[in-house]
């Protein structure tokens, strides 16, 4: 009798077939043969190409970071929120803006009108990041600043309120998103055109890697990507695109890669298919690992590591039966911890139609520490290695993120790309199909397209927005302007228009401009003189 046995296929076990939002399509069973020609077998976590995870030890050691996403209203509420969520257990913090501090608009700008403080902290001033900070030791506690358009102005205020607290700069940790090109392509707080755009992030690049080295000056935001409609494929491929480019500016500037990519940092997204998005993470690392030490020959390991957040999963939370959230949330963490990420952030179920009540905040929260302390998530290194199934797929990912970013390469690359409007062309087109395949029910969507019931009108908890906090911004923001060395000022924004125009770094200039309590504004108003404005192209 024969010991050979052939696999089964969709036809002969007479199943219907399945494929991945990736287009990828799963077969019913995997055995050895899958992965027969894959590299997993002599791989180890913490070895390059460090598919298995960048740390030998992974959570066994330490778990990942928990830092929920924060800030609404005044500096004062978002410090009393923040202190909730440490004095809560969280490790780590990550800053929510109003959409007038994204934008360049100071609160008193008629055009945030309505905006101040609604959907996160309102900044004017260096005197609003301390507020937001006080007590909170940045010595233990990271942060993360999820700010684009002015992240250079925040990254200033950031540095210059530790080092007027005390802190040594050098040793100053923490992250700002600060990834423009994925701002032109999934949300749109844009400021300033696309290559000058490009030029600001690698001033922050240039500046942390001499000054202030292990901060990471940007994380690369796959995330927003995905939220506007790309699958996972794009998401990370287009991630890796845009990483490089900051990539190419930092080396330009005469920056060796192993003094700074070991900085880089990603944000990814987590909804969808359980072992689709592990097997994005796993081939996305070894692939990124690859790009960086035979393209840019790097010689540190750390320099390789796809350092990451995978968080949210905004995207896959429904206003229809929000309570299913908790439950998705729960995969979603899952998803994060057995793709080996380094923090982790989850949405509240309430978050697909508000800000978070401290409610819903915490039981995020519970969610992510009862998976490390009950669950057993940590207690040994990637538990998913050599599955037939995850380690196929984690190859096929690898390939098809590789052929995605040559296709933007024909493209022009990612500026030109984005610059052009192609890459939000090719997004747009996705988030149709999806949401076609939503309304005709072949993308299912347990509440929404199936398993529905009448809802009930009940009274949902909605975050209030605070005119009365807005009112005291605009107020404080016209003490200080009247308090501050004006003369000063003024001419510290000389000096930040003449860099601008000769080209040179503007951190230093910026640095000095917020510590005299400069506005976000008025920052933002000079350099639009010398650079301009982007006029998004039309498309779709």
């Amino acid at each position: 009798m024969s010991d050979v046995r052939t696999k089964k296929t969709t036809e002969d076990l007479e199943v219907k077939k399945v494929y991945l939002e990736s287009g990828i399509e799963v077969d019913p069973i995997y055995t050895k043969d899958d992965i027969e020609d894959s590299s997993i077998k002599h791989e180890m976590p913490g070895e390059y190409p460090f598919t298995r995870g960048i740390h030998s030890t992974m959570y066994r050691k330490r778990p990942f970071t928990i830092r929920q996403y924060a800030g609404f209203a005044s500096p004062e509420e978002t410090n009393d929120r923040f202190h909730f969520l440490i004095n809560n257990g969280q490790s780590g913090l990550n800053v929510a803006f109003d959409l007038p501090t994204q934008c360049g608009l100071d609160s008193d700008d008629p055009r945030a009108f309505g905006e101040v403080g609604r959907v996160g902290m309102t900044v004017d001033t260096l005197d609003d990041f301390e507020i937001a900070f006080k007590n909170i030791d940045l010595d233990k506690i990271t942060v993360s600043l999820t700010i684009n358009g002015t992240a250079i102005i925040a990254i200033a205020m950031y540095i210059a309120m530790a080092e007027k607290a005390g802190y040594d700069i050098s040793s100053l940790r923490g992250t700002a998103q600060n990834d423009i090109l994925k701002e032109f392509i999934g949300r749109g707080t844009w400021i300033f055109p696309v290559e000058k755009s490009v030029k600001l992030v690698v001033d922050t690049i240039e500046y942390c890697a001499k000054n202030v080295p292990k901060y990471s000056p940007v994380s690369v935001c796959g995330y927003h990507i995905r939220e506007s409609g790309a699958n996972p494929i794009q998401e990370m491929a287009y991630a890796f695109c845009i990483a490089k480019a900051y990539t190419d500016g930092a080396l330009s500037r005469g920056i060796d890669i192993d003094d700074f990519a070991s900085r880089l940092s990603f944000n990814f997204d987590i909804y969808g298919n359980l072992f689709e998005q592990i097997a994005k993470f796993r081939g996305g690392r070894r692939f990124w690992a690859k790009i960086i030490r035979e393209e840019y020959k790097a010689i540190n390991d750390k320099s390789c590591w796809l350092r990451m957040i995978a968080g949210g999963g905004g995207g896959g939370l429904t206003k229809e039966q929000p309570e299913n959230n908790i439950v998705r949330s729960a995969y979603y963490a899952l998803i994060s911890a057995l793709s080996g990420t380094q923090t982790m952030a989850l949405c509240s179920y309430d978050e697909a139609y508000t800000i978070p009540t401290e409610h819903s905040a915490e039981i995020s929260l519970r969610t992510m520490q009862i998976m490390i302390h009950e669950m057993g998530i940590c207690d040994t290194v990637d538990p998913l290695g050599g599955s037939y199934y995850v380690e196929s797929l984690t190859d096929r990912f690898e390939k098809e993120i590789k052929e995605e970013m040559e296709t933007v390469d024909k493209w022009g690359g990612i500026v030109n790309a984005v610059a052009t409007g192609k890459i939000q062309e090719s997004v747009s087109k996705q988030a149709y199909e999806r949401e076609m395949g939503m309304q005709s029910g072949k993308v299912e969507k347990v509440g929404v397209n199936i398993f529905t019931r009448e809802e009930e009108n009940k009274e949902v908890e909605f975050h209030p927005y605070n005119q009365e906090a807005a009112n005291n911004q605009v107020k404080k923001l016209k003490e200080i302007k009247a308090s501050r060395n004006n003369e000063k000022v003024k001419e510290l924004l000389e000096e930040i228009k003449k860099d601008a125009e000769a080209d040179n770094n503007l951190m230093p200039s910026i640095i000095a401009a917020v510590k005299e309590y400069a506005t976000v504004g008025e920052i933002v108003q000079v350099m639009k003189d010398v650079y301009g404005e982007f006029d998004e192209p039309i498309f779709f």
